[in-house]
């Protein structure tokens, strides 16, 4: 695996305090073994 050294992105801010890991992804959409569609859950809460 190769070092990393940048990211590049669109960053956009998040004006809350104290961001708990279940505001980031619900454990709802936690019930899968595979690593890709857990985009679908980011901040689900907070969007619908």
């Amino acid at each position: 695996m190769d070092k990393f050294t940048t990211l590049t992105g669109v960053a956009a801010p998040l004006p809350i305090v104290n961001v708990d890991t279940d505001m980031i992804i619900p454990k709802d959409y936690l019930k899968t073994i595979r690593r890709t569609g857990l985009g679908k859950g980011l901040f689900a809460e907070m969007r619908f």
